[in-house]
């Protein structure tokens, strides 16, 4: 992708020689991934968008950025997202969609300001309820400096809530990750979460992961971390779909957040989440005829989202009309 190549930096060696051998190993599986990307030059600008999934290592482990929206915005107030938008004509690809973004609602130094930013790679696109293609851009923040090994800690840190928090500030190890501030009309709050608890839930329980307490971010049993409910939804075209939603040290990361974050984890790690991805076990309460083995259901749906906004677009082209 020659756009990513001109906004960021490949991974440096020295870099990748400064990762834990098991993060070194979940970089190259996702710099390496074989997957199928379609077109998206015959699409409208006004139906991409794209989000920046910002991974970075600390303690040993990969974590990735996430933001609480601002409970004034009108679309998704107070829900958990990865710092990104939808596309301008003005931007010069979808990565520097998702870099701006970053930029404009956490304050993340656009390259070449910052160095440490480097490409990892670019998923095939999500389709979001409101119709937008959205895709995901994967980097590694790296550490200007070797790690100090510390418990892994939300990055919430003074300066960076615009909302009150019962959870204690906490101190990022990277200078980068501390500068950070939230924009005061999009974002509430900045944290990270742990990228392989996606897989596993569990492991935020096991490694002291801290969490916020029951109410109204997570309204579902003390002990529990992970709670999926399917939902028929008629912007889907009636797709049974799987809605995740696991539990954080701020508010939950569920939706197309925890749908692209899991695929990022699948991808790292090499492996499936412990528990049922897709609505395609009996278990779900769909019929056999809703089951989305693999995702297949899914992956039509956005094809077919994408066909009908090619057909829209070249009638637009026809008649001179902006897209």
């Amino acid at each position: 992708d020659l756009a990513s190549e001109k906004c960021l930096r490949d991974i440096p060696t020295h870099v990748l020689k400064r990762l834990t051998p098991n993060t070194r190993a979940c970089v190259e599986r996702l710099r390496t991934c074989q997957l199928d990307r379609p077109d998206l030059s015959r699409q409208p600008t006004s139906k991409l968008a794209a989000v920046l999934v910002l991974l970075y290592e600390q303690a040993g482990e990969l974590r990735v950025l996430l933001t609480t929206r601002s409970k004034s915005l009108r679309a998704h107030p107070g829900q958990t997202a990865l710092p990104g938008g939808k596309a301008d004509k003005g931007d010069e690809s979808l990565v520097w969609t998702a870099l701006r973004e970053a930029n404009e609602e956490v304050g993340l130094p656009l390259p070449p300001t910052s160095s440490n930013i480097h490409f990892i790679t670019t998923l095939p696109p999500f389709l979001s309820a409101s119709q937008l293609l959205v895709t995901p851009v994967v980097v590694l923040l790296s550490s200007p400096l070797p790690l100090v090994p510390s418990s892994p800690s939300s990055l919430t840190l003074e300066g960076t809530s615009n909302a009150s928090s019962n959870i204690p500030p906490n101190t990022s190890s990277h200078p980068v990750l501390s500068s950070l501030t939230p924009s005061l009309t999009e974002v509430d709050r900045i944290f990270d979460h742990p990228l392989e608890a996606m897989l596993d839930p569990r492991l935020l329980l096991s490694k002291g992961e801290p969490l916020v307490d029951v109410g109204e971010d997570w309204p579902y049993g003390a002990g529990d971390v992970y709670h999926p409910s399917d939902v028929r939804l008629d912007a889907f075209d009636g797709l049974i779909y799987r809605m995740h939603r696991f539990r954080t040290c701020a508010s939950p990361i569920k939706g197309l957040t925890a749908d692209i974050l899991i695929t990022v984890a699948e991808l790292a790690y090499g492996h499936k989440p412990i528990y049922g991805r897709y609505p395609s076990d009996p278990s779900s309460g769909s019929s056999p005829e809703d089951a989305d083995l693999e995702g297949g259901s899914y992956q039509a749906l956005v094809r077919r989202r994408m066909e009908e906004n090619e057909r829209a677009f070249a009638v637009a082209v026809e008649k001179g009309e902006q897209t």
